[in-house]
């Protein structure tokens, strides 16, 4: 059975695309610590990030560092936080989390609620700068 990310990707589930290419999918999270919460997949279906190929894995963090890049244009904040954790969606991906300290990157923290208008209007502001 497809993990709820390839459903995202297949465009089964509606997202908030800020950017891909033939591998790899970058879209909103829609239970995000900030504005502009942002995770990153590999749209091959692998579980564990540390599964992927060396060349695969690399090129996924290349890719991140465009959405990166492109976040910390759109987003006003300090940095852009990576984390991998990989435990509540068996599919690979990175969250990058703006932040202007290091508590933003708890995810155990509760999510922000962010109206639809506002998730889209970031998600056009991140998809505009990214390149």
């Amino acid at each position: 059975m497809a993990t709820v990310f390839s459903r995202i990707v297949s465009g089964e589930i509606p997202s908030y695309k800020v950017a891909e290419d033939d591998r790899f999918f970058a879209f909103l999270d829609i239970n995000p610590r900030k504005p502009g919460h942002t995770l990153v997949i590999p749209k091959q279906e692998t579980d564990y990030i540390f599964d992927l190929d060396p060349e695969q894995l690399g090129d996924l963090f290349c890719f991140a560092q465009r959405v990166a890049r492109a976040i910390k244009e759109a987003i006003p904040c300090k940095r852009i936080g990576m984390g991998v954790l990989g435990l509540e969606v068996p599919h690979a991906h990175i969250h990058l989390i703006p932040m202007d300290s290091e508590g933003d990157m708890n995810l155990s923290r509760p999510a922000c609620r962010i109206p639809a208008d506002q998730m889209q209007s970031i998600c056009r502001t991140i998809a505009d700068k990214f390149e």
